[in-house]
């Protein structure tokens, strides 16, 4: 081989390891703002979290966190803007409030790709522009919601639940619609009497009121409610606390969970919990997958992606000592149902109890 044959050999194996590591983010820092809270939130940020470490882990990647001063979206965009000097080009934000934060990001930092995680981009408008750099994560709650509302139902087997929201926002919004879908369904398909009133469906209007989630939730078991499905933040934490205060005393009363498994949160005597499930969104499994798909070239840009039952992106936890094995039984053939599109959820209020 002459030495001209050779030289091009080796720039063209040179130009191929530098592509690569190129189009396989080899280098690749991963950076998180986090809402409100920080990463021991046991919700979005955490869940958020651990999924981006699982794939760090894996990957041998670097990673951090920054928690904003404040929620505002000049907060969030500081952050950002402070991760990217930091020449973290992988940036996560989970919520909907990055929504209009990530819209203005992905126009300011180009070489950056951003995950929106439970929400899309948009100007105030709320018409969703994903750009060429952003993937928007979203999560069929519905679906999860149905799950919990057919579990509770199965459970209970009669009498009434509730169910409290944060702000009525589209996805807490589709948690309360799946949640009474799963309810109805279970009387119709699965011998039980259990009923949802219209005074036991609110919404609080914050994520962050614990205090008034407490309130509400006494209100509710003192009208004689069960199980009371909570999809509101530090709002459902409240009303946790007031199930576990009255569990110490003997009554018997649940709260459902959301997004992630809070048995541990519903802890109230040894391993006893008022947790009776939780409808999980594997936020954690979007993360890891989002990480992942970059690391190997593949980061969906300008996709707005769906985690739901047919992806394994939602669901309740895999371990539920409060659910009955006859329960978990009938669970599993309905998650099939799901699954197969046998069983569809809607993702709309339709004549549902708002």
């Amino acid at each position: 081989m002459s030495k001209l044959l050779r030289l091009g050999f080796w720039m063209g194996v040179i130009f191929s390891i530098i592509t690569c590591q190129v189009s396989g983010e080899a280098n690749l820092k991963v950076g998180l703002v986090t809402n409100a809270t920080s990463i021991d939130d046991k919700s979005f940020n955490q869940s958020t979290w651990e999924g981006i470490q699982r794939a760090c882990k894996q990957y041998k990647l670097e990673s951090t966190y920054i928690r904003p001063a404040g929620s505002t979206e000049a907060d969030f965009l500081k952050e950002i803007g402070n991760l990217y000097d930091a020449d973290y080009k992988l940036i996560f934000c989970p919520g909907f409030l990055f929504e209009t934060a990530v819209f203005y990001a992905q126009k300011k930092y180009p070489a950056a790709k951003f995950v929106l995680i439970d929400g899309a981009p948009h100007s105030g408008d709320f018409k969703p522009v994903v750009g060429k750099n952003t993937a928007s994560v979203i999560f069929a709650e519905h679906e999860s919601g149905f799950m919990a509302g057919v579990a509770t139902a199965l459970q209970i087997k009669e009498g009434e639940v509730g169910f409290i929201g944060g702000m009525a926002v589209p996805s807490v919004q589709r948690f309360n619609w799946g949640f009474q879908q799963g309810v109805k369904y279970a009387n119709e398909n699965l011998g039980v009497k259990v009923l949802i009133k219209s005074d036991n469906v609110v919404y609080q209007g914050t994520f962050d009121n614990v205090a008034a989630g407490q309130q509400l939730a006494a209100q509710m078991f003192d009208r004689g409610v069960k199980s009371i499905f909570c999809a509101a933040g530090g709002v459902g934490i409240g009303s946790i606390n007031e199930a576990r205060t009255r569990a110490k005393t003997g009554q018997k009363v649940w709260v459902v969970g959301v997004d992630r498994d809070q048995y541990w949160d519903g802890i109230y005597e040894g391993d006893k919990s008022v947790i009776l499930t939780s409808a999980v969104k594997r936020v954690d499994q979007a993360a890891y997958a989002m990480v992942k798909a970059t690391r190997e070239g593949k980061f969906p840009g300008g996709q707005t992606m769906t985690f739901d039952a047919k992806t394994n992106g939602i669901g309740i936890p895999e371990n539920n000592p409060n659910l009955s094995k006859e329960v978990q039984d009938k669970l599993a053939k309905v998650l099939a149902g799901l699954q197969s599109g046998k069983i569809v959820v809607s993702d709309q209020q339709g004549d549902l109890i708002k």
